[in-house]
């Protein structure tokens, strides 16, 4: 069965949140406590994750929980990644204003505000719920230069290729050719690989003089790559 692509844009005025609020000591305990400790030293990253409001992105639910150090659900089968697992992950990466991300997994969009210093930021959602749903938190917060897409993530997104990042938030079996060829020159694509309910391992493929190195990372747990 064919689908409609359903995309999001956002170029607006800047990306606020308020400051100072109930859950500030929680983020400074949550970066102290669950990253640092873990050895995560990228300042910028480090400054992402004291400024950006976990809680804003977890069902109301899962509020008071939302710094504590482990994934929580976001319903349809999906979960956001513990805060240490996005601060690694973007560390990485290594977002920058120079640089054009993709994102396979919108999710409920607790990621996005981490790249905040990429130029573009490109970013794909099997769930159609849930991409409506990013595209409207996205819109409230003021976000600046996001694309938010519901589609096949494994396909990637050539029309905007090659890509600095690639950052996949689900767990595939094998890396998806497509990606790999959306990979700009010295770009880097993080991913989980492994059986879905299993333990996997994050691997990261970097591009230099158009040859691929394949770095093995750490053991982490996903949700699995789904394929419309």
């Amino acid at each position: 069965m064919k689908y409609v692509p359903i995309i999001f844009c956002f170029v607006m005025g800047g990306f606020i949140f308020q400051q100072g609020d109930k859950y500030e000591a929680a983020r400074e305990r949550m970066v102290t406590q669950q990253i640092i400790s873990r050895g995560v030293q990228d300042a910028a990253t480090l400054k992402a994750m004291r400024k950006v409001p976990r809680h804003i992105f977890v069902p109301k639910e899962y509020e008071n929980e939302a710094y504590d150090d482990n994934p929580l659900p976001i319903g349809y089968g999906q979960t956001i990644s513990q805060p240490y697992i996005v601060a690694y992950m973007t560390e990485i990466a290594g977002p920058d204003p120079s640089k054009k991300a993709l994102e396979i997994g919108t999710g409920s969009v607790t990621r996005l505000p981490y790249w905040g210093g990429s130029k573009k930021v490109y970013s794909i959602e099997i769930v159609p719920e849930l991409a409506r749903e990013s595209a409207e938190r996205l819109k409230k917060l003021g976000y600046t230069n996001i694309i938010v897409k519901y589609g096949d993530g494994y396909k990637g997104w050539k029309e905007y290729s090659p890509f600095d990042i690639i950052i996949v938030t689900a767990a595939a079996e094998e890396i998806p050719q497509p990606l790999i060829d959306q990979l700009a020159e010295n770009g880097r694509l993080v991913i989980p690989v492994g059986p879905p309910a299993a333990v996997q391992e994050l691997i990261l493929l970097e591009k230099k003089d158009g040859k691929i190195a394949r770095s093995r990372l750490t053991f982490v747990r996903f949700v699995p790559f789904k394929r419309l």
